[in-house]
């Protein structure tokens, strides 16, 4: 006898996206689950937005008797204002500014985390990322981690305008959507200084752990990408990037992932940018 059951058309496409669709009917409605889930992530990326970020709590985390951290903030005096008013979210305070000053030079790396769009993000994903990172990288010296409130991503400029590291990379948290709310992403900008454009970095988005960029797999592309573009003296557009060569890599390893040919990137969604 023939098999006279069948699924659901939208099964299938459903398996292979996080996408709202096939959410079926109830009247002249949706089902009211669909909608309270869609009300739900909402919330949830709004509180991303507004929600503000715990660096005291990241300062622990991070602090060794290598590496240390400083909290700094852009000119931006509120959440409201720094919504309102983005070029105020890329140059520093006025104490910060003076601040930095007085912090140690010649690093060859500065690593910045803003809270950006996404507090939930840099939260929950941050720490990790770095402790993943870091250890790749112990062949450069390597600043203090600077915990920016408040920051977007041009904000690296001014600060490699004062520290004049050889490279900049900002962990900033991503526009939240309605499917991921806590979204990561990272910007390397080589010889940071005011006025660099969004076409000089490389980016590297999508680092969460809901079916994004996971943190060892992230952390290998941003170490290739960063001695590449120490040996190149440049990151952006000239930049490209050797995807399955990260996907492989492995802490400690990554100066086997140099090559002769020049790899490729896709240049980061317009949507994402700070």
């Amino acid at each position: 006898m023939a098999d006279i059951s069948r699924k659901d058309a939208w099964t299938l496409l459903k398996s292979a996206t996080s996408a709202r669709i096939g959410l079926g009917r109830s009247g002249d409605a949706m089902p009211l689950d669909a909608v309270l889930d869609f009300q739900h992530a909402h919330a949830r990326a709004r509180d991303a937005v507004h929600a503000k970020v715990d660096f005291d709590a990241i300062s622990a985390a991070l602090e060794t008797p290598t590496l240390h951290t400083l909290h700094i903030s852009s000119a931006t005096q509120d959440r409201a204002t720094y919504l309102r008013r983005p070029d105020l979210g890329r140059i520093l305070h006025a104490d910060s500014e003076a601040a930095l000053k007085d912090a140690v030079h010649a690093a060859d790396i500065i690593l910045v985390v803003a809270d950006g769009l996404s507090a939930a993000a840099v939260q929950a994903h941050s720490v990790p990322l770095l402790k993943a990172l870091v250890p790749r990288l112990t062949d450069f010296v390597i600043g203090p981690v600077l915990l920016a409130t408040r920051g977007r991503v041009a904000l690296g400029d001014h600060i490699g305008e004062i520290l004049q590291p050889k490279l900049i990379a900002m962990l900033i948290g991503e526009r939240p959507g309605l499917s991921v709310a806590e979204s990561l992403g990272v910007y390397l900008t080589y010889a940071p200084r005011l006025g660099r454009q969004d076409s000089e970095r490389n980016c590297i988005s999508n680092i969460h752990g809901k079916g994004g960029l996971g943190y060892e797999d992230a952390a290998g592309k941003i170490a290739w990408l960063t001695r590449e573009a120490l040996r190149r003296s440049l990151t952006g557009i000239h930049l490209k990037e050797d995807a399955s060569a990260q996907l492989s890599a492995a802490p400690g390893n990554d100066s086997a992932l140099l090559s002769s040919e020049t790899p490729e990137i896709d240049e980061h969604d317009e949507r994402l940018k700070q």
